[in-house]
């Protein structure tokens, strides 16, 4: 017998694993080996990951319980993979909602385009090459998920290290995790209990103050779920801004059109947000009846895996995929999933990342790596790529 492939094939940005390519071509539902041990079928195609994701026999919740298959480690508590179902059960999504939707009222314009200089003034000071990923990606993402959440700027560091280690899939050991995630916890909960009830420091107080009017949610389910949004934003934004960027850098001549008409960035940047590889492992699904996915018989019990990088390379959804086009246009990509499976922190990112990148152009003009792209590192295993560092020049 044959062993399955095990997925991920790569956990390295600069490039869409070949192998997804392949499977595209050939077997768009294939079967794989996961981290965690166990097989799953894995999906590359654009239209039957959009099926997935929108048909209810393919479920999301039910993987956040004990028994479920897992693709990397194990979920320590139901809530850490279903945060917004239980954050509307307890009747508390719709403050996170207002928080991350177009508004952003704790992100406004002219202060995430203040810390975007302030990060880029202290690599300039450092002098190249310096480190995009540490001063731009890493620092803009702390900064904005620090102030959002209402946490101490300061403790950034901390948090990131443990942000860090919980988002790598093989490293640790469970004891570890769990170690690891309870301190993110508690210092969640620390915080929380240290608010003054009715003068909010940002959405956790808020999230807080609403819980304990109505008790939703205990409060080591709260802490859980205030843990995810710090976790999952600062490291998917730190991740998408570090890829992004390094995938900016190779094209000077987009980075030259854009910073002359700065009302194209958006356009430029659902570009950056289809091509850039970012998903370490794979949005998972829980198949909840025996149906037919495309050329595969998938069962009740299955766990499905959406490779969500691989179907916005898919060329029956996008023309001539391997092109970076910033005019892009239409530009379906899933990066933030599809229909009722449609990520939270969208907006956020669309948005501050707009600013953040024109602040970037304006600022360093010049910046260009200062390695060539296959010398820049990647941290091994991560759930959400990441550059080790991206050196630049200017």
């Amino acid at each position: 017998m044959t062993a399955l492939p095990h997925y991920p094939f790569s956990t390295d940005g600069d490039r869409l694993a070949p192998e997804l390519d392949d499977l595209r071509s050939r077997c768009p539902v294939a079967r794989v080996g996961t981290n965690s041990g166990e097989e799953a079928w894995l999906v590359t195609d654009y239209e039957l990951a959009r099926h997935v994701l929108r048909d209810r026999s393919f479920a999301r919740s039910v993987l956040g319980e004990a028994d479920s298959p897992a693709q990397d480690a194990p979920i320590l508590a139901p809530e850490l993979l279903d945060a917004m179902n239980h954050l509307q059960q307890a009747g508390l999504r719709d403050e996170v909602l207002k928080a991350l939707g177009r508004d952003q009222p704790a992100l406004p314009a002219d202060w995430v385009a203040g810390i975007t200089h302030e990060g880029l003034d202290a690599l300039v000071k450092e002098g190249a090459p310096g480190d995009l990923q540490r001063h731009f990606a890493e620092w803009v993402a702390a900064q904005c998920m620090c102030r959002l959440l209402g946490l101490p700027f300061e403790d950034h560091e901390w948090l990131a290290v443990r942000a860090d280690l919980d988002l790598t899939m093989v490293t640790p050991t469970h004891e570890e995790l769990a170690r690891n995630w309870e301190e993110i916890r508690v210092y969640m909960h620390e915080h929380m209990t240290g608010r003054r009830p009715g003068a909010p420091r940002g959405l956790a107080d808020r999230l807080a103050d609403l819980n304990a009017a109505h008790q939703g949610l205990t409060d080591k389910q709260l802490s859980n779920i205030v843990s995810v949004l710090f976790v999952s934003g600062y490291e998917d934004f730190a991740s998408f801004l570090g890829v992004a960027a390094f995938n900016l850098l190779q094209h000077p001549d987009v980075m030259s059109a854009v910073r002359d008409r700065p009302e194209t960035m958006p356009q430029c940047v659902e570009e950056l947000l289809r091509c850039s590889v970012v998903l370490g492992n794979a949005i998972p699904r829980f198949v909840t009846e025996d149906v037919e996915l495309g050329p595969a018989r998938v069962k009740q019990g299955d766990m499905i895996l959406l490779s969500l990088d691989a179907t916005n390379y898919d060329p029956a959804a996008f023309p001539d995929p391997q092109t970076f086009d910033p005019t892009r246009s239409p530009n379906p990509h899933l990066r933030f999933g599809y229909g009722r499976h449609h990520c939270p922190g969208a907006h956020l990112v669309r948005r501050q990342s707009e600013i953040a990148f024109r602040v970037l152009l304006d600022r360093l003009p010049g910046a260009r790596l200062a390695v060539p792209p296959q010398e820049v590192p990647w941290h091994p295993n991560r759930m959400a790529i990441m550059p080790a560092g991206i050196p630049v020049a200017w």
